[in-house]
């Protein structure tokens, strides 16, 4: 089998860290361009005016093209936050609920909720071995060391509840290393997408179903026993594929049935229909202050469908459609009395799921994850608050980001709920998480004290 080279087994993150004295930083700094009249500019949200401004600032100072946000209060009509354009093209369309936005990590939250109906089915169990879909996980092996493969057996079996919680002991191309890496890469073990010409080689080498995925995956060692230690992972791609088995459906096929058409979200695709690429924003990379376009909306890799869909990154979606999710989270399984889970459900998915002696501290946003600020645990697919964040979220929130900037949590304590689109690499380029929130609260009490 033809091995994938370095430069194009890489995720977007790692692309982006090697781009730097290349043609990326050969590029003039990219600023945003006037558009003609005939583009109006997303309208100002006149209740949050603290947000809004921050969000204009960002694109005033040229930090990126367009941003918004959905953000909301109880059962109160969403407030959306629109400021710049999809993209630096002149003509560029505004900005606004309904453009587009890959996702990335975003995408965990729902194959964990997808993953959780069938828990409610009855069709899985959250202690359950993998092992019951995928035979090829009851015999695994541990790595002793990062220069090696030597290994030895595992002493548990990896569950339902390891995968969503990135305890299973997977690895992930974007923080493996060594050996271990190597292997991801030559079996194609690279769920996630890019751009057009860097997808042209890893599908050469990737597998063309979820199942066959899961049984490469199945055949590679673990980086620590199963159930010990949180470490972000390819659990919730491996989770697909499980719901694929347990379901009886393809697993995208499932997600549109159970999750996606009843929630009305009907602007979230594993693939963009040529008829709405003009609302795919562009996706950008970062070198220093040097933003150059890696993947552009009309040229978007996501415009083709993928080797199989990515249970861990695969989505895009608009403001208003991820708003929606985290409305249904937030009301405990219901929205516009439409139920997809159970309340108690619901509850379980964001609670710790974590297994006992095991902690999560944290991780980095460029990989779509978060800083722990207050003690966290891990729930289906995304962190939890452990206590109350003293004027922020409550404990028990739950929420991830993306790779490429976006964000999400809903609070479900104060019934609050916030989604925020951008498109760049890396995600942390921007203070996005540290400086909406406290925009965002002054903007709250200015609405409470009406």
């Amino acid at each position: 089998m033809k091995r994938v080279g370095k430069r194009t087994a890489m995720t977007a993150i790692a692309l982006v860290a090697l781009m730097g004295a290349g043609a990326v930083a050969r590029e003039a700094k990219v600023q945003p361009q006037a558009a003609p009249a005939t583009t109006p500019p997303a309208p100002r949200n006149l209740a949050l005016p603290t947000t809004q401004a921050l969000f204009d600032g960002y694109v005033r100072d040229g930090k990126m093209p367009g941003i918004v946000g959905a953000f909301g209060f109880g059962d109160r009509p969403t407030q959306f936050v629109s400021a710049g354009r999809i993209a630096d093209d002149a003509g560029a369309p505004a900005a606004g609920p309904d453009s587009l936005w890959r996702v990335y990590s975003m995408t965990k939250p729902i194959t964990a909720m997808a993953a959780m109906v069938l828990i409610d089915d009855g069709k899985l169990r959250l202690d359950q071995p993998v092992s019951d879909f995928f035979p090829g996980f009851k015999t695994m092996k541990v790595l002793t060391g990062e220069t090696s493969l030597e290994s030895v057996p595992a002493t548990r079996e990896i569950t339902i509840r390891n995968l969503l919680t990135h305890t299973a002991g997977l690895g992930y191309n974007i923080i493996t290393k060594g050996p271990l890496l190597k292997e991801y890469e030559r079996l194609g073990i690279l769920p996630g997408a890019v751009n057009p010409q860097i997808e042209a080689q890893m599908r050469a080498v990737r597998p063309k179903t979820l199942a066959e995925f899961a049984e490469r995956v199945s055949t590679l060692p673990l980086i620590a026993q199963p159930g010990t230690k949180w470490s972000y992972s390819i659990g919730l791609d491996v989770m697909g594929a499980v719901i694929e088995k347990a379901s009886g459906m393809p697993f995208d096929r499932f997600v549109q049935t159970r999750l996606l058409t009843p929630l009305r979200m009907t602007s979230t695709y594993w693939t963009v229909p040529a008829s709405e690429a003009g609302r795919l924003a562009t996706n950008y990379a970062f070198v220093g202050e040097t933003r150059t376009p890696l993947d552009t909306g009309a040229g978007s890799v996501w415009l083709s469908p993928p080797s199989f869909p990515y249970g861990g990154a695969g989505l895009v979606t608009s403001a208003r459609d991820y708003d929606r999710f985290l409305h249904m989270l937030q009301d405990g399984g219901t929205l516009d009395g439409v139920r997809v889970l159970k309340p108690e459900t619901v509850a379980l998915a964001m609670s710790n799921l974590l297994p006992p002696g095991v902690f999560f501290q944290g991780v980095g946003g460029g990989t779509g994850g978060t800083q722990a600020e207050v003690p966290m645990g891990f729930g289906a697919g995304g962190s939890v608050y452990l206590a109350d964040k003293p004027g922020g979220p409550s404990k028990g929130t739950y929420g991830w980001g993306g790779a490429a900037g976006t964000i999400a949590w809903v609070d479900p304590v104060k019934h609050v709920r916030g989604t925020v689109m951008v498109n760049y690499f890396p995600a942390e380029k921007w203070p996005l998480r540290a400086d909406i929130p406290p925009a965002l609260a002054r903007d709250a009490m200015r609405m409470t004290a009406r």
